[in-house]
């Protein structure tokens, strides 16, 4: 069965976001071995889930091909196949994008069992808090960066449970950030 995975920018203090979706806390540029790592980490990859949110951004801002980005990954970014999960939209307003609504843990095991390679999600907030509340991740990539923001859009949802997570990798990177691999401990 396919693996799905999270990749997400976090401050130190676990959010991936500030207060108001400010994402100006983020280490930039990156250097050349986080680039390697993100390469092996997405090579397996042959789909992406997107929340409606952040797709409204992510997928035009990569088919203009963002700026700094090397040709090959704005390739990729655009040429694979992409899930927005919505339960307010019910048409893809994306040329090649499919839209899921309704029950998030049929829709993503749907996903799972279909033959192909790994799933990737970078979020946004909503999806990821879901994804991991409902235990439907199989791996998460967390890349810490090296600020505190104090406040903001928190990666784990407060359930009133706990989460637990066994560590697979831990990786500094020469542009200050870290790759915190993880996966959850499921009995």
């Amino acid at each position: 069965m396919r693996r799905f995975k999270l990749q997400v920018q976090v401050s130190v203090d676990g959010y991936m976001a500030g207060p108001n979706g400010e994402m100006d806390w983020m280490t930039f540029p990156w250097t050349d071995d986080i680039g390697a790592y993100i390469d092996a980490l997405t090579r397996p990859v042959d789909h992406i889930v997107l929340g409606r949110r952040l797709a409204e951004g992510f997928i035009p801002a990569w088919a203009a091909g963002p700026e700094g980005e090397t040709e090959e990954t704005i390739a990729w970014m655009n040429g694979t196949p992409k899930t927005v999960i919505s339960d307010s939209l019910t048409e893809s307003p994306w040329e090649g994008v499919a839209v899921a609504g309704g029950d998030l843990t049929e829709t993503v095991n749907r996903l799972k069992a279909r033959p192909g390679g790994d799933i990737i999600t970078y979020g946004g907030g909503t999806l990821v808090r879901n994804l991991i509340a409902r235990d439907l991740l199989d791996e998460l990539h967390l890349f810490v960066n090296p600020v505190a923001l104090g406040t903001g859009m928190p990666v784990f949802p407060d359930t009133g449970s706990h989460h637990r997570l066994s560590l697979v990798t831990v990786r500094p990177f020469d542009c200050g950030i870290t790759a915190l691999h993880y996966e959850p401990k499921r009995s």
